[in-house]
């Protein structure tokens, strides 16, 4: 039976109440900043905190996993409704809510149906180069808060970019002050102290210093009144059109977020040694997002940053969400007018360290060491994301990671297997007048016309030695088979009888025999043979693997 909050005990209620504590001490000042990197006010931020938390908390498998609107996640947002909407309008935060129930629609399906796979397909290069495009967006907008530059929320990242070069002359130096001694605060202190939650420290001190100087009145912005209160439930009502414009963003939110949480979440899993159920997860996923959605929030992702916080502070239970999303609560209901104050140069200071990590750049140099045709995938990803949009990236990284995938797939490994049953590079026979060969992948239309031309050029010997009487193709790793394949072997099975070879298998996998069979892969009279050596011993004689498949 699952308990509510799984790993909690007596004995380590007080250390994960207190990470609780530094949970809501980090979230607070980061979910102001994504709100506003997404065209959002402050409270769709906080209100992420609550509701959304809770359901996730209760529902997910992972007992470490922090999920929360994320960097990567607002800059989404932002890019793909700023062209369809004007940011803080009724109607952009009735499109992000949308987006935030069809993102919850979409992980809900993947679990129903265990798409969880899919998540896949974007790969570690990909990913990096998408997220590091977004954390760069991320950095000019921040940078342009830090200097007093107003830029507009969607905007794309060459407009801003000209425009923070254009706008130069408005810098406002008490805003570029209070944003160095942010920086100075956050980068010094996580080195000297990295378990003092600096960005809240940062905030309380730019926002009395903001106060007791009347900065404001020197041109430093800042936050602006919040209405008090909890979240209240809503629903998103949109014209249709407006439904199907969001779904492009919703799918790469969705595809984006399923690959990033769940590797997470396998990976501390692992670390800490209990089991998660992925399609569990993505099933908390689909609530909470319909829950953001529902409470006036936006797309809730997985938090690389805050669960590795929690996972240093010593938190092993979901107990530190629950004590989040009471501390948020309260905080709406007495605190609010505490953030009107707040400077938006201390804000752009705390998210700009904040998305340092996800530039990618040991992540790059790791890639140039190891594979740098991955280097220039991700570099790719990494420019169109910046250049053309967010969803162009997600577009071209799951291009890339096909072409990618099909490449691989049309070239699999393909032997010749020596006497010992191992495979032998050299163009050979296995035995005298027979070959063995055996090929790595299953067999289909990326590679069927490779595999027959390497047949082919297995049995063909030069003039003056023994021709090949027997071509015996080892099935073990043959697991499927498509019709291009097919007709790509039926053309093979053809120029072999034509020749005088005889044709045969070994190590055909029973799972797989009914399907090679249903092709015309596998014939009902061709000769099946359990083993490689039994095919070299005598490829020709019938075996009792061959005998129960005729009579099936």
């Amino acid at each position: 039976m699952r308990t509510i909050i799984p790993g909690l005990t007596r004995h380590n209620a007080g250390r994960e109440l207190l990470a609780g504590v530094t949970l809501l001490a980090i979230a607070i000042p980061l979910n102001i900043g994504y709100a506003q990197i997404a065209g959002l006010p402050a409270t769709a931020g906080l209100y992420a905190l609550i509701v959304p938390t809770v359901v996730w908390a209760l529902v997910t498998s992972s007992r470490q996993l922090v999920v929360s609107p994320d960097a990567a996640a607002a800059a989404l947002v932002a890019s793909s409704l700023g062209g369809i909407a004007v940011a803080g309008s009724a109607h952009y935060a009735a499109m992000a809510l949308a987006q935030a129930v069809l993102c919850g629609v979409l992980f809900l399906l993947m679990s129903v149906f265990k798409l969880g796979f899919l998540a896949n397909f974007l790969s570690k290069p990909i990913l990096i180069g998408f997220v590091s495009g977004l954390a760069l967006d991320i950095l000019l907008s921040q940078v342009a808060k830090m200097l007093g530059i107003s830029v507009e929320s969607g905007a794309e990242f060459g407009a801003k970019l000209v425009r923070i070069a254009t706008g130069l002359a408005e810098t406002n130096l008490p805003s570029v002050l209070i944003a160095a001694a942010g920086l100075l605060v956050l980068i010094a202190g996580k080195k000297l102290a990295p378990m003092i939650p600096w960005a809240l420290a940062v905030m309380v001190l730019a926002t009395v210093l903001v106060v007791a100087t009347g900065a404001e009145a020197h041109g430093v912005r800042v936050l602006g009144a919040i209405p008090g209160g909890p979240p209240v439930l809503t629903w998103p009502v949109l014209a249709w059109h407006d439904w199907l414009a969001i779904v492009p963003s919703a799918i790469a939110l969705t595809l984006v977020t399923s690959a990033e949480g769940l590797l997470v979440a396998r990976s501390y899993a692992e670390k800490r040694g209990y089991a998660t159920r992925p399609n569990r997860d993505l099933l908390a996923l689909g609530v909470a997002n319909i829950a953001a959605g529902a409470s006036g929030s936006f797309v809730q992702g997985a938090s690389t940053s805050r669960t590795a916080a929690m996972d240093a502070a010593g938190s092993r239970t979901q107990l530190p969400s629950l004590v989040l999303a009471a501390g948020t609560l309260g905080f709406l209901l007495f605190g609010t007018s505490l953030l009107a104050s707040i400077p938006s140069p201390a804000i752009g200071a705390i998210v700009a360290v904040a998305v340092l990590p996800l530039l990618g750049v040991t992540e790059f140099r790791g890639l140039w060491r190891t594979s740098k045709s991955e280097f220039w995938i991700g570099i790719v990803c990494l420019l169109v994301t910046v250049f053309v949009g967010a969803i162009a990236g997600i577009l071209v990284a799951f291009v890339l990671a096909l072409v990618n995938l099909a490449r691989r797939a049309a070239s699999p490994a393909i032997d010749v297997i020596a006497p010992g049953d191992e495979p032998d590079g050299a163009p050979r026979v296995s035995a005298p007048n027979t070959v063995v060969l055996r090929m790595a992948a299953p067999l289909f239309f990326a590679n069927g016309s490779v595999f027959v031309a390497a047949a082919k050029a297995a049995v063909t010997r030069p003039a003056g030695e023994a021709a090949v009487r027997s071509l015996v193709i080892d099935m073990e790793a043959i697991t499927d088979v498509d019709v291009t394949g097919a007709e790509a072997f039926a053309g093979l099975r053809q120029w072999l009888s034509e020749r005088e070879i005889a044709l045969s298998f070994s190590r055909v996998r029973s799972d797989a025999l009914p399907r090679l069979r249903h092709f015309g892969v596998v014939m009902p009279d061709d000769t099946l043979h359990p083993t490689n050596r039994a095919a070299l011993g005598d490829p020709a004689s019938p075996n009792p693997l061959e005998s129960r498949d005729r009579t099936c």
